[in-house]
């Protein structure tokens, strides 16, 4: 099985708050692999230098995991023309935050000040839309642990699709009102221009 050398446990362990975790989370590229499609283990996403979100998500709460937090994941779910995003949260004292992998300037690190998984997903949601203003975010996921896969997960060389579909069928909670969603005011222009702002060119 692989493993993390030496070098790697120590650098981790170095990583020993959220902030420092988000820290690092940002500074890796973003992986723009979307024809074949990726979902790299921790190991291999900190050995590659660049992950997309859920990639990011693994390696946040893989690393909290190694200082004394749940690695847990809720998946943001949006509509079908969207792209869905991936969070890991954590939890401080009774207030939820999240670390976030992303290449835009919106859908980021979430400060631990919410009360609960409910008001840390409603977070994003005003952030959460298209370039034509239409707001998106739909549903959130229970919390979905990672202790509860198969020893190793943290190492495997292949893809982790297993998570991801666990993911999809974890519940889910709605965030808007059916009857509302027609309604929903779109985003400014001033926001969807703020919301174009990329960290990594592909």
């Amino acid at each position: 099985m692989n493993s993390f050398t030496k070098k790697e446990k120590e650098f981790i362990k170095k990583l020993n708050t959220p902030a420092l975790v988000q820290d690092f989370l940002s500074s890796l590229r973003f992986n723009f692999d979307q024809k074949k499609g990726t979902l790299k283990s921790p190991l291999f996403t900190l050995r590659q230098k660049n992950a997309h979100c859920i990639e990011g998500a693994l390696l946040g709460a893989y690393i909290l995991s190694q200082h004394g937090f749940k690695p847990y994941l809720i998946h943001l779910k949006a509509e079908k023309w969207d792209f869905d995003h991936v969070v890991a949260p954590f939890k401080i004292g009774n207030f939820w935050g999240a670390l976030s992998k992303t290449n835009h300037a919106v859908l980021r690190y979430r400060e631990p000040i919410y009360k609960n998984i409910r008001e840390l997903a409603m977070s994003y949601f005003h952030e959460y839309f298209l370039d034509d203003g239409r707001k998106t975010l739909r549903q959130y996921s229970s919390l979905l642990n990672l202790n509860d896969f198969e020893e190793g997960w943290e190492v495997l060389a292949g893809d982790l699709w297993g998570i991801d579909e666990a993911l999809d069928k974890i519940k889910h909670y709605d965030i808007v009102p059916k009857s509302y969603i027609k309604r929903l005011r779109k985003a400014e222009r001033i926001e969807i221009e703020a919301g174009k702002i990329v960290e990594y060119k592909k």
